[in-house]
């Protein structure tokens, strides 16, 4: 990152997000199995999703479980060295993964993070509302001005 943090020393990242429908922690080595499982259930849902359509992630051949871990690994040790944030999404109460958050540094000049997030396909609607709930907390509880995280529209009732 050339030397420049992407969140200030002295900010304390938040380590989860817990609402009704989701429940936000790190996501770590522990999670492998039941994320693996999650996207690899929902590629093309998450290939379908905002901020998700220009991109070779999930990619469409999947991965191994092995391959994977290294991925979860990665996304630790960005956690543990501030230079970004990826969140699990779990059922509330339980260890089962409905989705990922990441929070990274934008590269476009224009923004501070770049956000993206997915859920499996068979719980697309929380899709809008984690998106809202992320929104929320990136603005009351983040260091960032300019966010990129592409908008959801809501399903209509």
């Amino acid at each position: 990152m050339s030397g420049v943090s992407f969140v200030p020393d002295d900010f304390d990242p938040p380590r989860e997000l817990v609402l009704p429908a989701f429940h936000l922690v790190p996501l770590g080595a522990e999670h492998n199995t039941p994320d693996h499982a999650a996207w690899m259930s929902s590629i093309a849902h998450i290939r379908a999703t905002p901020g998700f359509e220009q991109t070779d992630w999930p990619p469409v051949e999947g991965m191994t479980l092995e391959a994977n871990l290294g991925d979860l690994e990665a996304h630790a040790r960005d956690f543990a060295e501030r230079t970004g944030f990826t969140f699990t999404v779990l059922r509330p109460g339980t260890e089962e993964v409905i989705g990922c958050l990441y929070i990274y540094p934008a590269k476009d000049g224009e923004h501070d993070a770049h956000v993206r997030s997915w859920v499996r396909a068979d719980v697309a609607e929380l899709d809008a509302p984690l998106y809202g709930a992320v929104s929320r907390w990136l603005a009351e509880r983040w260091p960032f001005e300019r966010v990129l995280y592409a908008d959801r529209v809501a399903e209509p009732r």
